[in-house]
């Protein structure tokens, strides 16, 4: 039986164990697609290199990752704050937890480890905008020499929080500060009710 890794402690408000697992226990999750998104789907499909090692941080329904493992990469990380998620994933990926893929119930900011990519999926617009710098000094500290950090941010403002937008000249700032910007871009590539609000990045180490 896969034992579940989990390390709540946290300090933010929003972070705040409690508060997402209770939106986990109450199916309030509005952001989730149901599915990969799009623009990841098509970034995944120009990676060769499938022993690479790869973070997801606030997986949520993991779709990224079921992705990926059932293209067959095989050094997959996912971690969610919410223990009710967490236990779920572990049952939902039962043939991989512990193998190709290690399953992390716990605080992204207490995280340790050394990865390839990591890959971003409405986790930093889950944050409270005071604590981005914070996101960027972990990000640094998490990749490899020359990984890469990609995903998706959005490109607009929301009046009910979370979710907290911002703008491609913002994000242009804030990642050049420590990273090197390969790509930060509004896709075209995004499901329809969001179009024209994402924005593709790809940010080396």
């Amino acid at each position: 039986m896969n034992e579940l890794i989990c390390n709540t402690t946290t300090t933010s408000v929003a972070l705040d164990r409690n508060f997402w697992d209770e939106r986990w226990k109450t199916n309030d999750t509005g952001w989730d697609l149901h599915s990969i998104s799009p623009p990841l789907q098509s970034y995944f499909d120009q990676m060769t290199c499938k022993n690479k090692s790869i973070l997801i941080p606030g997986c949520g329904n993991a779709y990224e990752a079921e992705y990926l493992l059932q293209q067959g990469f095989k050094n997959i990380t996912i971690i969610d704050i919410s223990p009710t998620l967490t236990q779920s994933l572990l049952q939902k990926f039962s043939d991989y937890a512990g193998k190709e893929l290690t399953v992390i119930c716990g605080d992204f900011f207490k995280h340790s480890g050394q990865y390839d990519f990591i890959i971003e999926q409405t986790f930093f617009c889950a944050l409270e905008p005071i604590r981005r710098t914070e996101y960027i000094e972990k990000m640094k500290s998490l990749l490899k020499k020359d990984g890469i950090l990609a995903g998706l941010l959005f490109n607009i403002e929301f009046k009910q929080n979370p979710p907290f937008g911002g703008s491609l000249v913002e994000y242009e700032e804030l990642f050049s500060t420590s990273f090197t910007i390969q790509k930060m871009e509004i896709t075209k590539l995004s499901i329809s009710p969001r179009l024209g609000t994402e924005i593709f990045f790809e940010v080396k180490n």
